[in-house]
């Protein structure tokens, strides 16, 4: 069982999501906005964060950035979601991309890679 935190703007697609995670026994806590996502962690603890590149009120790889400079030590594994395909800036900051809509079976290849 894996700590998921999902950052995703569109709030139906978070859900689902997060109900599939659930489904599968890990733990999902979403949030829609970069601040949101940044103050969220700051209060608890993941093993994986899914992070949209395109938030409404920051860039996605910001998020990242700061989520990884803030667990130094026990930094979680982060995946991009987008509906474009990785740019170089996005493949330098997460350890995988996965594009809208999200391939649930690839999903679940990384997540066994975490348990």
């Amino acid at each position: 069982m894996s700590h998921v935190f999902i950052v995703e703007d569109n709030h139906a697609a978070a859900g689902l999501l997060q109900e599939l995670l659930q489904l599968q026994d890990h733990t999902a806590l979403c949030a829609h906005t970069g601040q949101q996502a940044l103050e969220a962690a700051a209060s608890g603890s993941f093993d994986i964060a899914l992070v949209d590149l395109t938030l409404p009120d920051m860039p996605g790889i910001a998020v990242a950035q700061q989520l990884r400079e803030r667990c130094a030590g026990a930094a979680p594994l982060l995946i991009a979601v987008s509906g474009h395909a990785p740019s170089a800036a996005s493949q330098a900051v997460f350890d995988h991309h996965l594009q809208k809509p999200i391939d649930f079976q690839a999903l679940d290849r990384i997540l066994a890679q975490v348990a």
